[in-house]
């Protein structure tokens, strides 16, 4: 069975007023709440708010990042999220992409694999009680040791943008996140995954889909420039080559480079909008996710994003009813 969450915060609703979505958010099926961090707000700060709002839906960070956050403070999180919800909790550790890391923050987007590898094994050294004790290669910490070690550490997330991080996944995380990818891409996931050894429990396997409210013109376009602004990041762009996809999104790729943002956004192949973005009715939708949660997801996470000014009671209404829909099996 997949388990079904939501990535918020809403769009028009502040993080104070969530309180009443998440609750109908919950009875409608939503077992895990996930943040982000992009450029809005940070990935954790609201995750200890949604807990103290409701002690049975799990929280998730998806993901913080190895390289805007120190070791110590990353450690420091872990073992907060252990705290916040026993047994409920998924610290997310990911690289981002040179935007992120380089051009917002000013530190250079270097060997991200091995910051990544290094960052999850300070983590999980910390939430075992140990010292910290000489230098990594993207960091040092000498002499750091978590004074507060939960009694339920969170589990340990990698997001992973190729097989390299898959694997690291696979051989030393809990689980592993991805995003932008079809339901048929996890075929080629699972090729990768399946073939690592692993001597804890079985990797949990979880994906961010995105959902667009609607089906006119416009929600396609707004799945269009969606997958136009995220893909031609270079991080992405590599990804989606290891994913089969050069041929259709090489259009893209050139006319984003010639800084003819229209004509990118055109020349996505309709199967290609498609493939990474569900948009349409509740009904609609849910088909799609299922799509998903047949070829072995053990969570999925809801991406909704919704056409500017939509009225945030609109987003949770179209949430719950998508929700009643992947009910009905």
């Amino acid at each position: 069975m997949t388990r079904l969450g939501v990535t918020l915060p809403l769009e028009g609703l502040e993080l104070y007023q969530h309180r009443a979505a998440i609750e109908r958010l919950s009875t409608a099926g939503y077992v895990d709440l996930w943040s982000g961090e992009v450029n809005g707000i940070d990935g954790l700060s609201q995750l200890a708010l949604y807990a103290g709002w409701n002690d049975h839906v799990g929280i998730a960070c998806g993901v913080v990042n190895a390289f805007t956050r120190p070791p110590a403070l990353l450690a420091m999180s872990a073992a907060a999220m252990g705290e916040l919800a026993p047994g409920r909790a998924r610290f997310g550790i990911g690289a981002g992409s040179d935007v992120i890391v380089h051009n917002w923050n000013g530190i250079p987007f270097e060997t991200p694999y091995t910051r990544v590898s290094e960052a999850l094994e300070f983590v999980q050294a910390a939430l075992r009680g140990e010292r910290s004790e000489g230098e990594y290669k993207t960091f040092a910490s000498r002499g750091f040791k978590l004074s507060r070690i939960p009694a339920t550490p969170p589990l340990l997330l990698v997001a992973a943008l190729g097989p390299r991080m898959l694997k690291l996944a696979a051989s030393r995380a809990d689980g592993v996140v991805l995003n932008f990818l079809s339901a048929g891409d996890l075929d080629r996931i699972h090729d990768v995954t399946d073939n690592v050894k692993r001597e804890e429990a079985p990797l949990e396997v979880s994906a961010r889909v995105f959902v667009v409210p609607g089906d006119d013109r416009s929600a396609e376009i707004a799945a269009r420039r969606h997958i136009a602004g995220y893909l031609t990041v270079p991080v992405y762009a590599q990804y989606q080559r290891w994913l089969g996809r050069e041929r259709e999104l090489t259009p893209l790729w050139d006319a984003w480079a010639a800084g003819d943002r229209k004509r990118a956004v055109d020349v996505i192949p309709q199967e290609v909008v498609d493939d990474l973005v569900l948009y349409g009715s509740p009904r609609d939708c849910a088909s799609g996710i299922r799509r998903y949660m047949n070829q072995g997801l053990d969570a999925l996470t809801v991406g909704l994003m919704p056409a500017a000014g939509t009225d945030p009671t609109e987003q949770v209404d179209f949430l719950v009813d998508l929700g009643n829909e992947l009910a009905v099996r």
